[in-house]
């Protein structure tokens, strides 16, 4: 993502910022930036319909600028396509004020949010990584068995799956070894090819390829991605080979690929990425959790309440909170998120992650209800209801009267 125009007040986040998505990836950023009520102009083509004096109609195509007040966002992660929906804000002659009209951002074409509540810490952390042009493709992976391939694309905020390869290999048997061989043949270089087409091996360095599977295909193809480069004596290839990371997977299917990266060897080799350390932070979270040490909580309340006990700060307190979370229709509701990370960084001094929804890591929060921490120190009894908590502070009366049982 390009920053064209930067005209937000660094007092109090207000005004607004151009951007120009450059790449697919660039789409998911804008997804996580615009939020409702935000103001977003960008160019878009409307049908205009025109009447003549003697009732004949015709209609032409136009392009016009469109300023709306956002009602919601729609993500399609398949197609990186985004449709932002609200109302006209700003009359012009082919749309009516307050009609309800829907912009499809694309890529290479300028547009211009503005915060309706100005620019949050969060959404300026967004801001920064998004236009950040060195934090680009952090892995690429194929997951596989033999006569399919599946090209996943590991970057810093989302897992995509960019090409499925298919090709028939018929089984090995009597006499038709041959045959196997020539069809496994076809399936390696018909992937390698694809892969080629996907990966951009002109980046210096390249990203790991890691390549997965049950058995040995992968170890196989592998070999043959270094036979094809000393063959042709491919320069690109060939620095690509020690980037190779070979790794066994149930199956060749997508759903297996977090479980290949959440393996503690491949975490290893892939532990400057973004998404090893997630993977590795949410792996300790789990770990101190099965323990019941009183170090690990999840859910809002819990984590709020952990946060005002001072116990998410200095000394290894780690906020683990969705993005999801700041794209809620409810404003009070970003504003609460909001709050409290800027309570955890700034005041309290603990660290926080703000982990993608893109991600198997943001995934498996989700599952905790979007947010967790881990403390300095152990808390119990987090999760007591209000109502308890009410009765441990209603003071003795000397009577029994309000004595707790």
């Amino acid at each position: 993502m390009r920053l064209i125009k930067n005209n937000i007040e660094k007092k109090d986040g207000s005004s607004s910022a151009t951007l120009l998505p450059e790449e697919p990836e660039d789409m998911w950023h804008a997804y996580n930036l615009i939020r409702p009520t935000d103001l977003i102009r960008a160019s878009a083509i409307r049908r205009v319909t025109n009447e003549s004096s003697t009732g004949s109609t015709s209609s032409q195509r136009v392009h016009t600028n469109l300023t709306l007040r956002v009602t919601s966002t729609n993500f399609d992660t398949a197609a990186s396509a985004l449709h932002v929906s609200g109302r006209v804000a700003v009359e012009n002659p082919y749309v009516r004020l307050g009609g309800f009209h829907t912009l499809d951002l694309e890529l290479q074409r300028n547009f211009t949010l503005e915060k309706a509540d100005g620019w949050d810490s969060v959404a300026l952390e967004i801001l920064r990584e998004a236009t950040d042009q060195t934090r680009r493709v952090e892995v690429w992976a194929v997951i596989m068995q033999e006569g399919l391939a599946n090209i996943v694309l590991v970057t810093v905020h989302q897992t995509i799956l960019r090409q499925r390869v298919e090709v028939p290999i018929p089984r090995k048997r009597r006499g038709g070894i041959a045959d196997h061989e020539k069809a496994l043949n076809k399936f390696y270089t018909t992937t390698l090819e694809t892969i080629l087409r996907q990966v951009d091996l002109s980046v210096t360095p390249p990203p790991p390829l890691l390549l997965a599977s049950p058995g040995f295909t992968a170890a196989g193809f592998q070999s043959f991605i270094k036979a094809q480069a000393q063959s042709k004596g491919d320069k690109a290839l060939l620095a690509l080979l020690p980037k190779i990371i070979v790794a066994h997977s149930s199956s060749g299917h997508v759903h297996s690929l977090s479980e290949v990266l959440a393996s503690p060897a491949i975490t290893a080799q892939l532990s400057d990425t973004k998404y090893a350390r997630e993977t590795l932070l949410m792996d300790k979270f789990f770990s101190l959790l099965r323990a019941d040490d009183a170090r690990a909580w999840y859910g809002p309340k819990e984590v709020e309440r952990a946060v005002e006990k001072g116990a998410v700060g200095r000394g290894g307190g780690i906020l683990l909170i969705s993005n999801s979370l700041f794209r809620s229709n409810d404003i009070a509701e970003r504003k609460r998120w909001v709050r409290l990370v800027d309570r955890v960084r700034d005041v309290e001094g603990g660290e926080v992650r703000i982990l993608s929804s893109g991600h198997e890591s943001g995934k498996r929060l989700e599952g905790l209800g979007d947010i967790a921490a881990i403390l300095t120190f152990a808390i119990e009894d987090l999760d007591e209801s209000d109502e308890e908590e009410e009765i441990d502070r209603i003071p003795d009366s000397g009577d029994g009267e309000n004595a707790q049982i």
